[in-house]
Formats: structure tokens, C-alpha cells, sequence
């Protein structure tokens, strides 16, 4: 089956009067609670919400620009939690990965566009700085965020190898450097560092001396560092994510319950990574998510590793780790998208979307009526960031002619016969 590129969408209008060239008609779309609705955008957010038909002007659609959803499920976009910008795209080269400020700006850009195409419309994106990369990958992600603004929020963590000792010296003045030239996130690995709760401390002091978050690699295997990073972490704001915690699920059940409720009491949030590992962990495995939210943890899903050595198939669809959260994990469909949207806009600091008036037009419009169908076969889709169309990924699906198809009078798309 087909599954085109992400393009950028261009929306037609059916009236040749003025229109407000910002305002956009969704029309035609089912919500998660099986209503038909139209959804009328403006100034990049969601001007209003009505029964289908209900926003045209004067029985037309006059209004501006429009979008038939007919077929489509329209849900808040999702966000992407975990990439790593500077390394995606980079497993099919030979020797090592490229740090040459153009190659990593081609690559975070292609990524990111990726990754808006799969329907996230907000990014955050760990970058190494210090040893072989300096600050020069940090620029080129930079770079990117700015040929990127229109079709993406695109937020850079910033990743010191070692903070701790006289090695670390460097790279925790480079730290600040990072912060300084546009870095919004403080994080990095605490595991690789000879002193790991050495490496915590000076990470949470830089966070906040800059007001930022903190967002760290861990495996999670050691529940005595969690206890005492939780205690660290409880009073910093605007607060502290932990991934992937993979770890966490080998550990015994109680000492595992036991460290969830430690950072559940701390406002500690856990980005897990379904699709597979990344560069910052040596070790595979997923969070326990259901033990984790039984806590009180906030739990999101991020993609992790897109096409690089850590896992040279990663797709960075959030809708992919929705569907494993669903198929493997056995969350209910509405918490697996949760943990790609609402949650994951949450753990980013951004604001609430919901499909009502008042609120942020980031939407993704899924081909299907149902959320659980929307995550199995989630092929087509039309992405909605500020206001305005920026992706579309259409897929058709043709049969060649049976007996089966006619007699039954099963739903065919296609244009035409295939022999």
C-alpha cells in the first residue's frame, strides 16, 4: 500500500469573496465522543465548535479557507517527547556518525519534518554538547529550529557526557555555554558519569541558575540514586522528566512500587520509549508503565532513536507508541494517546489542547471514527499546527477485482481496476 510523503497542504476555498486569509473551516469531523462536528481556527487557536454545517456562512463556506475531514478522527496533535536531533538519520553512514555542523542541521531538519508529518506539532530534542561535538551540534539544531518555525515547536536539551571531577571541569562550564546560546533543557547521563549523584547535583544547580527543566537519561536499575535524585529534584521547577527507566521493570515489584511512589511524591515525570532504546542508555526495555501511573506518576511516551545506531528502523511516530502502550502494554486506547498528547504537552510546559473553542489549534485529523481503528491503521493524516495545515500523508489501499468484494459489498477505495 502507497503512503505518501508528508507535503505541506494547501486548503482550497469554495468562494471567490474575501476571506480572512488566517481563518480556517474543519468540516465534517468526528470527535473521540462520536459527535460530527465543524471546528472554525483562527489567530491559532480554535475559534468555535458546532454541529456540522453549522459554521458556514449562509449555507456555504464562505468563512475562508476549509478542510473536508469527512472520515477523520480529529484528536489534540501529539508531542514528541524524546529525540535525539543530532544523531537521527544517521545509521545507514559509514564510520562514525557526523557531527559537521551542516550534516547535523540536514539531518535534524529532515527528522523533525518526520516527525510533523507523523502529526507531532511540538519536539524536544537531546543534543550532545562537550567532547568530540563541542557546541557545534547544538548550533546546527538551532539552526534547524529556526527553518523550522511555522511547522514545529522544536525545544533542545542540552547533553554533557561528564559533569563530575577534573574532566567534567569543561564541560560544566560548556553546560552554561549551552544555556546561554539557546538551549532550553538542562539534561544529560547521569549513568556514564563516574559520580552519577555528583552529576545530578551540578545538573539541577545549572537548571536552576536558568530557570529551566531538567530532563536526564537513566536506566533506572539502582532504586537508592532514584530515592536520592527524587529528593534532589522535589523542589525544582519547572520540574524534572526521567528516561526511559527501562530498568525500572527488572527491578522486584515492591523496590520498583516503592521508587514510583518516591517520584510520584517529587513531581517527577517519566518519558518511556516503546519504539525502542536510544544513544543515552545501554540497555533495552521499557518502563513499567501501568505500575508507574498507579503511583501517580505523570507517564508519557516519546519515539527515542529515529534511524540511527540505537535502533536503525525507528519511525518517530507517537502514534506507534500509542499503539504499543495499547497492544503491549494494555493501557486503554484513550491513556495510550493521552500519553502522546495531552501528557506529553504537559511534561514539554506547553499549554492544554482540547477539540473546544478558547483553545490551541494543534490537531491531527487520523482517517478512521475510532480511536483504537485510528491507532491500528493510523495512515492517513492531516496535521494542524497554529492554525494552519502543515502535513498531509495520504494513503490508498486498491484490490483487484473479486468476487469477494462485490458479493459482500465490503468498502473499496481506489481509482481504478488493479490486474
Amino acid at each position: 500500500m502507497p503512503d505518501s510523503q508528508p507535503q505541506p497542504s494547501h486548503s482550497s476555498s469554495s468562494s471567490s469573496g474575501p476571506a480572512d486569509p488566517a481563518s480556517l473551516l474543519l468540516c465534517g469531523a468526528r470527535l473521540t465522543d462520536g459527535r460530527t462536528v465543524d471546528v472554525r481556527l483562527g489567530g491559532g487557536r480554535i475559534e468555535a465548535v458546532g454541529t456540522a454545517g453549522s459554521l458556514a456562512v449562509d449555507g456555504t463556506r464562505a468563512c475562508g479557507a476549509h478542510v473536508d475531514l469527512s472520515g477523520y478522527l480529529l484528536l489534540p496533535a501529539p508531542a514528541e517527547p524524546h529525540a535525539h536531533a543530532d544523531t537521527a538519520l544517521s545509521g545507514e553512514g559509514e564510520g562514525p556518525v557526523s557531527y559537521d555542523v551542516q550534516d547535523v542541521q540536514r539531518r535534524a531538519t529532515e527528522a523533525a519534518l518526520l516527525q510533523v508529518g507523523h502529526g507531532a506539532t511540538a519536539l524536544r530534542a537531546h543534543v550532545r554538547v562537550g567532547d568530540v561535538q563541542g557546541l557545534g551540534a547544538l548550533a546546527a539544531v538551532l539552526q534547524a529550529r529556526r527553518a523550522l518555525r511555522g511547522l514545529t515547536e522544536l525545544a533542545t536539551v542540552a547533553m554533557p557526557r561528564v559533569l563530575t571531577g577534573v574532566a567534567g571541569a569543561d564541560s560544566l562550564a560548556m553546560l552554561r555555554d549551552a544555556v546561554k546560546m539557546g538551549a532550553s533543557v538542562v539534561g544529560g547521563c547521569p549513568d556514564l558519569d563516574p559520580d552519577p549523584t555528583g552529576y545530578v547535583q551540578a545538573v539541577l544547580e545549572v537548571a536552576s541558575e536558568h530557570g529551566c527543566p531538567v530532563d536526564l537519561h537513566t536506566d533506572a536499575t539502582d532504586p537508592a540514586r532514584l530515592s536520592r535524585l527524587a529528593a534532589m529534584a522535589g523542589g525544582l521547577r519547572p520540574g524534572v522528566t526521567l528516561a526511559p527507566c527501562g530498568g525500572l521493570s527488572r527491578l522486584p515489584a515492591e523496590t520498583a512500587g516503592r521508587t514510583a511512589d518516591q517520584l510520584a511524591a517529587a513531581g517527577v515525570a517519566v518519558v518511556c520509549l516503546p519504539q525502542g532504546g536510544c544513544g543515552g542508555v545501554e540497555r533495552r526495555g521499557t518502563a513499567p508503565v501501568r505500575l508507574l501511573r498507579a503511583a501517580g506518576v505523570r507517564v508519557t511516551a516519546g519515539s527515542g532513536a529515529l534511524r540511527d545506531v540505537s535502533n536503525p528502523v525507528g519511525r518517530g511516530d507517537p502514534l506507534e507508541a500509542a499503539y504499543l502502550l495499547a497492544s503491549r502494554h494494555g493501557l486503554r486506547p484513550e491513556d495510550a494517546y493521552d500519553a502522546v498528547s495531552t501528557s506529553a504537552r504537559a511534561v514539554l510546559g506547553l499549554p492544554e489542547v482540547r477539540v473546544e473553542a478558547g483553545f490551541p489549534a494543534e490537531l491531527l485529523a487520523v482517517r478512521g471514527d475510532r480511536l483504537a481503528g485510528a491507532l491500528s491503521l493510523a495512515y492517513s493524516r492531516i496535521v494542524v499546527h497554529r492554525g494552519r495545515v502543515v502535513a498531509r500523508t495520504s494513503a490508498v489501499r486498491e484490490y483487484c477485482n473479486s468476487a469477494a468484494t462485490g458479493e459482500l459489498g465490503l468498502p473499496r477505495q481506489g481509482r481504478g481496476e488493479v490486474s
